[in-house]
């Protein structure tokens, strides 16, 4: 038993790795943006477009992913998409043309999530036992935070231990960045494929014949899989659930900008807080994980969630002639709930009464609703800061973000209700 365990937790510390790896070098922008723009020759206007891709190869990859893992082996899956993310970010350490690099992050958006993201969460959701759910995916949240930070920190020391003054030094110490994150994707590769065992649907519940089905068998397999989940009314909370929550996360990239634009907080400082705010991922994931097992995860949720939306409130109505540290500290706190929540979310799978088969599928379909945010949110933002000004449309979209965390607790008090009313209708059956 205790090797069992033992193979199961280096299984998941691995995952774990892997998802801490693999995103940071796509948004490299949120540290190197200015050397990015320099280095590479481009304007802010053709690094937006070339983010905007990546949404949309991000989107497009979601739902199709949960198709894939429940077909292929996890396993492979993981290590293909490491490595030829990892490969690529080689190929964008060469500083290629802009041409060149829209197509490494169309590649990078490809197999970060096609191939990589129902995968991974499939695995883990396997890898748990039953009142496990909460603790191995807040584990999973802040590991990922916990590894990010530890390679955030590597690569600045590197390249402020490369770069200089010359604009050759500055692009030798992006390309040192670049490969630190690159060969470590690629170390990890390997050892997912040598240690992670097969979680792939075939292996497990030994459907070994489907990949050789034809395509029209493969087809009505897939919308009688679909059909399944579009009359779980779990699978829809979950997703709505998550979609509210994420689009309340999204504020986290706005706040420094708060505290620069609206409360006049230098820029240094800005950058402290936001280090703090950073940390509370692990702290927040793996606290949120452990609460949720010892306690209703659902109500821990939905109480994480309306601390984080107060502070939304608070930092938006809040005269400026407040103290400073109470605006700090207001966004301190709201990056230690919603990375709670985020270290919560996706434990509400346990609970969706998804079988198996059609795991994976559930998980692609759920992120496609739950991660809309990443293209409304920006929108939305920008037409409050339109309507209202940029000071004034800080607080509207602060206000707006609370709004919609208000409807992700209704949702997660339903979701909670439906659940009970299910257990007490077999409990009288039974």
């Amino acid at each position: 038993m205790q090797t069992k365990n033992f193979q199961r937790y280096f299984q998941f510390l691995l995952i774990v790795l892997a998802a801490g790896s693999i995103y940071p070098l796509i948004f490299l922008r949120s540290g190197y943006q200015e050397t990015i723009l320099l280095v590479f020759g481009l304007s802010p206007e053709q690094l937006n477009n070339i983010y905007s891709a990546l949404g949309f190869a991000f989107m497009a990859g979601y739902f199709p992913s949960g198709w894939l893992a429940d077909r292929f082996s996890t396993k492979k899956l993981l290590f293909i998409s490491l490595l030829i993310c990892g490969l690529a970010g080689l190929w964008f350490a060469q500083i290629p043309s802009h041409s060149i690099v829209i197509i490494i992050f169309i590649i990078w958006g490809t197999f970060s999530v096609f191939t990589f993201w129902a995968a991974h969460l499939r695995i883990v959701k396997l890898l748990t036992r039953e009142g496990e759910e909460g603790r191995f995916f807040g584990i999973l949240d802040g590991g990922r935070g916990v590894v990010e930070a530890g390679l955030a920190t590597i690569a600045m020391y590197i390249f402020a231990s490369v770069s200089n003054n010359a604009e050759m030094g500055t692009t030798m110490a992006l390309q040192g960045v670049i490969y630190l994150y690159s060969f470590f994707m690629i170390g990890i590769s390997v050892l997912v494929l040598l240690f992670v065992q097969d979680g792939s649907k075939s292996a497990e519940d030994g459907n070994t014949d489907k990949e050789k089905t034809s395509i029209n068998e493969v087809l009505r397999i897939f919308i009688s899989d679909l059909r399944k989940l579009m009359v779980n009314k779990y699978v829809w909370l979950m997703g709505f659930i998550i979609c509210m929550s994420y689009a309340v996360y999204w504020t986290i990239f706005y706040v420094g900008g708060f505290l620069q634009t609206n409360i006049s907080v230098d820029a240094i400082r800005v950058a402290q807080v936001m280090v703090v705010s950073l940390w509370m991922r692990p702290v927040g994931g793996v606290l949120g994980g452990f609460l949720a097992d010892k306690f209703n995860k659902n109500i821990v949720l939905a109480i994480a969630l309306a601390f984080a939306s107060a502070s939304l409130v608070a930092l938006a109505i809040v005269p400026v002639v407040a103290p400073q540290f109470f605006f700090e500290a207001m966004i301190i706190c709201f990056s230690l709930m919603i990375f709670i929540v985020r270290g919560i979310y996706w434990a509400l799978l346990g609970d969706c009464k998804i079988p198996t088969p059609v795991l994976g599928l559930a998980i692609g379909f759920i992120s496609f609703l739950a991660y809309l945010p990443d293209i409304l949110t920006p929108i939305s933002s920008t037409v409050l800061l339109n309507i209202f000004g940029e000071t004034t449309g800080q607080n509207a979209f602060f206000i707006f973000s609370a709004v919609l965390g208000a409807v992700g607790i209704i949702l997660t008090f339903i979701f909670d209700k439906a659940l009970k009313c299910e257990k007490s209708q077999q409990e009288r059956l039974s």
